[in-house]
């Protein structure tokens, strides 16, 4: 999908007509309402809605507080929900500090925008992981942003490169900003940040002055034991933006998601929110204030746990089953990806819509990588589809690859 046409020339601001669309979004409505297996969004299992929970938790809010509820509320959202989250956060080892504070924006995606909205000028250097959330990459270059990124391995970020490339842009001259990234469970490849290397970038955002911003949706779904401390827990300087959502824990629906940071930062965000859309949804906020006083929240975890580790095992099992040998795939220990490494020379873009026609999608991995490169890659969900599509998608797949390597 493009901006163009003689009018938007005329018409849309320069940054209007860079925009790009979302190849995962593009792919949602390509595959919509046709006999697809999806392995493309990230999509939570509509099996761990608690709906029926939900549905008494709102009727008993409209009812009995529904003055307050179905009201506008203070852009940095309602101060009940503010504080049973923080107290929510600090039950799951986020430090909140004496001189923290907490904004609600409408799902993480937006407090990624008000980031780069209230951060980044344009020349700016964000550094990132290669490969990484796409959706990031696109609100902060909406802004301007030029990238710089370290690749990954099986322990994260390779922190060892990221010092290199920090190094390099400030031999550029170049305004150094801050670091993005998802340490736990990444997206899009599912590996999670070993210790030593979460220390090792805090310690670099301290000896080049950088913030930090930690997005961490995934984090409640690790499944085996896994030393994954917040970055926001090891800093002790204040540096860390940190970022999370009921998105994956509750309900995307809801849209509710925040951003944890220094005052001086949430004040930046509240008012660069009070111009986007004013607050995020009042009852909303009312009803995740009850879901996690009444450990709503941390039932549904538990439930989407188990649902998720046991479809994770039936695409791994498939992968080997199925792909070539000249693949391989990351082994996430959580989260609700896995990302394929088919052989060198392979689109996986060009060879989407023949995938299409067989009946299964994936999102290319090449939109994932700042910097380029990454064609050969995909991102595979096992969240969303039953074990039965996984397997069955994933054979399709499979058949495909080894037609175009001949094997």
């Amino acid at each position: 999908m493009s901006v163009g046409g003689e009018r938007s020339r005329r018409f849309l601001a320069e940054r209007a007509r860079s925009m790009r669309a979302s190849e995962i979004r593009e792919l949602l409505k390509l595959t919509e309402g046709r006999d697809i297996i999806s392995l493309a969004g990230g999509l939570p299992d509509p099996q761990t809605f608690p709906r029926e929970e939900l549905a008494e938790i709102a009727r008993r809010v409209i009812i009995e507080r529904g003055n307050q509820a179905l009201q506008y509320s203070p852009t940095l959202g309602v101060t009940e929900f503010r504080r049973v989250l923080k107290e929510f956060l600090s039950s799951h080892g986020v430090t909140v500090n004496s001189g923290d504070d907490v904004i609600v924006t409408t799902g993480s995606q937006e407090a990624l925008y008000l980031i780069a909205k209230v951060f980044v000028d344009p020349g700016d250097v964000v550094f990132v992981e290669a490969p990484t959330y796409l959706a990031a990459l696109n609100a902060f270059r909406h802004y301007g942003a030029y990238f710089k990124s370290a690749p990954l391995d099986d322990e994260g970020m390779r922190t060892d490169v990221l010092e290199e490339r920090i190094k390099e842009a400030r031999r550029e001259g170049r305004r150094l900003k801050l670091i993005y990234t998802i340490p736990t469970s990444q997206n899009p490849s599912g590996v999670t940040m070993s210790l030593e290397r979460r220390k090792h970038l805090l310690e670099l955002a301290e000896e080049y002055d950088l913030l930090v911003v930690e997005d961490d949706p995934y984090s409640f779904f690790t499944f085996e034991p896994v030393e994954a401390e917040p970055l926001k827990t090891l800093d002790k300087s204040g540096r860390v933006i940190y970022l999370g959502t009921l998105s994956k824990i509750l309900s995307p629906g809801l849209r509710i998601g925040w951003a944890l940071a220094e005052s001086w930062v949430v004040t930046a965000l509240e008012l660069a929110k009070q111009s986007v859309d004013l607050h995020s949804s009042t009852l909303s906020q009312f009803i995740a204030a009850e879901a996690m006083r009444k450990g709503l929240v941390d039932k549904t975890v538990e439930k989407a746990r188990t649902i998720y580790k046991e479809k994770r095992d039936v695409m791994l099992e498939s992968l080997e089953e199925y792909f070539p040998n000249s693949c391989r795939w990351t082994r996430p220990v959580g989260g609700l990806f896995i990302f394929a490494y088919l052989p060198e020379g392979l689109d996986t873009k060009a060879m989407l819509p023949e995938a299409i026609e067989r009946g299964v999608a994936y999102v290319p991995g090449a939109s994932f990588f700042a910097e380029g490169g990454g064609e050969n890659t995909m991102r595979l969900n096992f969240s969303y589809p039953t074990k039965e599509q996984i397997r069955e998608g994933i054979r399709r797949l499979g058949l495909l690859i080894k037609e175009k390597v001949g094997g």
